[in-house]
């Protein structure tokens, strides 16, 4: 079975690179690069990815990715939250320590939580510092990228 993060990767690349209509027709290209899910697990991703579904110039409708997110700020001149608490995330082996700003910790970990990324088996917050523990086999990579689906502007904090 291959990951959610690999599956949400590929759906932003089909809708990047095809005129998608439709879920039934975002399933068989989903399909067609090996990936066999349901019509509710698909809805939840596009969900997830925050895509939109925009009138056509032919005439129909179709799929459409946000901007890209990761130098989107608020008014304050600052990042989006929950990345805005955020100072630095650094890995080692499947675990990560994440500092935050004082008092930040336990929100922005109740935010990684509350998503429930595959690739995180839960986390641990003080003040401002989490403890990130990812699932055995999930690359450094894969954590990130999933974290980043509601986190934009956290590769920007990686040591």
């Amino acid at each position: 079975m291959k990951i959610k993060t690999q599956r949400l990767n590929v759906i932003r690349q089909l809708i990047s690179d095809h005129k998608v209509g439709s879920q039934e027709e975002l399933l068989n290209l989903l399909e067609q690069e090996g990936y066999s899910t349901t019509q509710a697990t698909l809805s939840r991703d596009l969900k997830a990815l925050k895509v939109a579904k925009r009138p056509d110039i032919e005439g129909g409708y179709a799929y459409v990715l946000p901007e890209d997110n990761d130098d989107r700020e608020d008014g304050d001149g600052g990042d989006v939250f929950p990345v805005s608490g955020l100072e630095s995330i650094e890995f080692s082996g499947n675990m990560a320590v994440i500092k935050t700003r004082p008092g930040f910790a336990n929100s922005i970990a109740s935010v990684i939580d509350s998503h429930g990324p595959y690739e995180v088996l839960g986390t641990i917050a003080g003040d401002d510092t989490i403890l990130l523990i990812s699932k055995e086999g999930v690359s450094r990579p894969d954590v990130i990228n999933a974290l980043s689906l509601f986190m934009p502007g956290l590769k920007k904090k990686l040591v």
